[in-house]
Parts: C-alpha cells; structure tokens; sequence
C-alpha cells in the first residue's frame, strides 16, 4: 500500500477551503501504512468454496479477561497453538482440515480455550473483520452438539438474513464430516410456514425466531449455546435488543452466551454484560480495529446532485472486479440501481424494501459475479465476506440514528473490501461542510488520514487509484508467495 505523504489538511483540497477549515487543526495520523507485520493466511466468514476470502492477519495486541478474576489470563491453559490440543472430535477436525485450516489464528489461539471449556462459561468477543470469529463460534458448536439428539442444541442470531446464511454455509462445510448434522435457517420463509424448525444448530434473525418461539415451531429447551453475531448492532437496536432478550429468557438457565462483534461502543457494553453475564473477554485496542491493507479515499463532489455524475464517471474510467456501494435510504438505491442499469452497468441493490427471495438472489447473482456492483444500504454493512469485492465507495458518510457520524459503522463497511490481507479500496463521497466533517470525525477516531482524488483531473484519477490497486496486489502476492500453512 502507498504511503500518505502531508497532513489532511494538506489534502483537503476545494472543500476544505470552501469550509474553511483551519489549516492547524487536529488531524489524524496516518496509519494507512501496510507494516508487512503478517502472519499466514486464514479463513473466515463465507468459505472459500462459498465465494469467501483467505485473510492475511496483522498482529493485533489481545486482552484476555477472565471471568474468574483469580485466574492467570497468561495461563497455558488458557492459549493453544493448533487444533488438536482442543480435543475436538475426528470429524470435526477432519472438517477443519478439508477447508484447509492448519492453525488457529492470533485471537482464536486465546478464543478457542475460553470457548470450550468446561463447563461452559459466557464468553464476549471483539475481534474485526477477518479474524476468524465465525470459525470461532461454529467450531465451538459443533463441539457441543450431540448428534444422537434430533433438536436444537445451538442458536445463533444474525441482524440480517444474508448473514444468517452466510453462516449456514460455514457451519455446514465446517461440519461436512459429521454424520447425522443437520442445520436449520430460521428466516422468513414463506414456504416453510407452519414447519417445525429441525436441526441440531439453528441460525436466524431476531424477529423470526422470536415468532417461532411463540408459535411453538421452534423447541429451546435443549439449546446449549446461544451465539449473537454483530451483537452491538442488535443490542443497541431497540426493537431487535428486546427481541434477543426475549429469546434469551426462553432458553435454558445453564445455556452459553456467545457475543461476538468487531465493535463493542460503550454504551452498548452494559447490555452485553447483562446478556452474556460474568463472560470471559477478549478485546482489541481502538487503533488496532482499522482494517489494514485498505486503502482510504475520497472523492469532493460539488453538491449532492453532482454525486452520481461523479460515480457514474468514476465506474467509466475504473474495470472493477466487484464491488459495494453504501447509501443511507431505500430510496437512493433504487434510484442509483435505475440509473447506472440504463448507463449499461451490471448493477443490483439490495436492501430492507425487497422480500426475503429476492434478497437471496441479488446477493447470489452478486456472490457469482453476475452482478459487478451492489448498491446496498446498511443491511449489508456487517459479516458479509464476498472474495471478489475490491472497492466500497461511501456514497453516503454513515451517521446514527441521531444523524451523528458513525466511526462502527464506516468501519464495518469498509470491512467489506480488502478482506484478509486482499487488495482493497474504500472511497468516500464529500460534497458539503457537514459530510466532510463527518468524515474527518470518523478517520480521526479510526487514526487514519484518507487520501483526496482530484475530481477536476479524471486521468490523474484514474492513474492514481490504477496505481494503489497494482501496488496493493503486488504487495499481497508477496505475503502469499511466503505464506506457509494457513491459519483459521
């Protein structure tokens, strides 16, 4: 990855200077420097079979905290250094094998012990994009399943029917091996109404288990381990953290409570004690969630309507292998989607407006690459792994339901790009005083200083970002050039 050369003031370019932004202010330090401190590659997320990414993994610095606060979190006990000394059964690490995993990565390496201990205890995680926490979770069920035993044994709730399935696929070829598995969805599904849900590992959205629970089609009296993934997403969501809460009070008193998400705010933290109560942690630093090996830029538009000229132009110049574009409504999507198909663009855009049906099947066409673009809002901002993406531009700077910057989520989509130690690319639109602010706030918090393009020169725009992709995949063959087995 290139370095950044000069503040962000320096780069600010005309809409710095249209807002007047003084050119002594604070700005964030650059960090966009790839290190070249990586380890193996692992998987995580969708499996590579299923269209997912291999990961390059930075060092990240992990605290442990242990529940028992008598206990050593420098124990031996309590870190590993391959599969086998977890005393999984042979199918499951026949699975593990056949999807090419050889070693747990850094976090799993500490993850993977508190996760399947006896007896069981609640367990919080914070790890980014790409560190191996699906894997994580899924290898920790499937431990704990009793395949004799024909009823739910294992729940995991998603915020998104596309993650949901997303880790359907991984629990299933993680479990591949094990004769007698069966995993259910518990999604909208207007096919199945009226069906009991049948399987030992169940994974669904909030709502629709919520309405199977009530309406008796989904039996949790044997469930032993419940998994929230992207959980400060649902547990700082008002009506989908009751919905979690509700489905938690129905499960067993002895169950496990899994949390896991790449970012935990602390106002949500408080709700997460409560649902996974004296649970072990590990967490990252701040500094250290920016996903590395992605690119930060941004685009200065003159208004809000010269910023689909600006992408339309951008698509022309750029042969892009896949790739995501944000917006905040409904309403943008469906009208950038209408606009860049009748341009001649293989576009999809996929949000909350669509039926469940047609939501699989834009992120199917999507996922085979008979889609090259998907325009989404932030339904898709979280979990989801596709190898093939290369760039996500911020056609919209992400704010909170308060219309405040949001630093989790801008990470979060940008976490769609670059995935594992890929050539990534996350573009940023700009075009007035409170988007810019937006962002400066974001990277500030992040510790990144993204990189204008100088939209009144396309060619140079065009040489620049050519430049950063050609440097980024040189950069990545040579770590995979001495990768030596990969990690999970």
């Amino acid at each position: 990855m290139d370095t950044d050369s000069g503040p962000a003031a320096e780069q600010g370019g005309s809409l710095a200077d249209r807002i007047s932004k003084p050119a002594n202010s604070d700005t964030p330090n650059d960090s966009s420097k790839t290190t070249g401190d990586l380890t193996d590659a692992q998987v995580d997320g969708s499996s590579e079979p299923r269209g997912g990414s291999k990961l390059e993994e930075p060092e990240y610095d992990v605290a442990v905290k242990l529940s028992d606060m008598q206990a050593d979190p420098n124990n031996p006990l309590y870190s590993v250094k391959s599969f086998e000394e977890l005393g999984l059964p042979p199918p499951l690490l026949k699975g593990i094998s056949a999807m090419n995993f050889r070693r747990p990565s850094k976090i799993q390496e500490r993850a993977l012990p508190l996760l399947l201990g006896n007896p069981p205890k609640n367990f919080i995680g914070q790890s980014q994009s790409g560190t191996g926490k699906t894997a994580a979770f899924t290898l920790n069920m499937l431990g704990r399943v009793d395949l004799s035993l024909k009823q739910p044994q294992a729940l995991v709730l998603a915020p998104s029917r596309e993650l949901a399935r997303q880790i359907i696929g991984v629990v299933q070829t993680m479990g591949q091996f094990m004769e007698g598995l069966e995993v259910a969805a518990a999604i909208p599904d207007s096919s199945k109404r009226g069906q009991k849900v049948q399987g030992q590992i169940v994974v669904g959205t909030p709502g629709t288990v919520t309405d199977l629970g009530r309406r008796r089609y989904l039996d949790m009296s044997k469930i032993k381990v419940i998994v929230l993934d992207e959980a400060d997403n649902m547990l700082d969501q008002q009506g989908m953290g009751d919905q979690c809460f509700r489905v938690r009070s129905q499960l067993p008193r002895d169950v496990q409570s899994v949390l896991f998400s790449a970012t935990f705010p602390q106002d949500v933290l408080h709700f997460a004690d409560k649902f996974s109560p004296q649970a072990n942690m590990i967490t990252l630093k701040a500094q250290e969630l920016t996903v590395e090996g992605i690119r930060q830029l941004y685009l200065d538009c003159d208004n809000e309507g010269q910023k689909y000229d600006v992408l339309v132009k951008f698509y022309g110049l750029m042969t892009i292998a896949s790739s995501i574009i944000f917006v905040r409504t409904r309403a943008t999507a469906f009208e950038i989607e209408r606009r860049m198909i009748a341009e001649g663009h293989q576009v999809a855009q996929l949000s909350g407006g669509l039926e469940g049906k047609d939501r699989d099947a834009v992120i199917d066409r999507f996922r085979s690459g008979q889609a090259k673009v998907l325009i989404a809002t932030n339904v898709l901002a979280r979990g989801i792994d596709v190898q093939s993406v290369t760039m996500v531009i911020n056609y919209d700077i992400p704010t909170d339901q308060f219309n405040k910057p949001d630093p989790e989520t801008y990470l979060h989509r940008i976490g769609r790009t670059g995935r594992f130690g890929r050539t990534g690319v996350a573009i940023s639109f700009v075009h007035n005083k409170e988007s810019w602010s937006a962002l400066m706030e974001i990277v500030k918090i992040w510790n990144v200083t993204p990189q204008r393009l100088d939209t009144s020169d396309w060619d140079e725009v065009e040489t620049q970002v050519k430049k950063i992709i050609k440097n980024s995949t040189t950069a990545a063959a040579q770590l995979r050039a001495g990768e030596g087995d990969m990690e999970m």
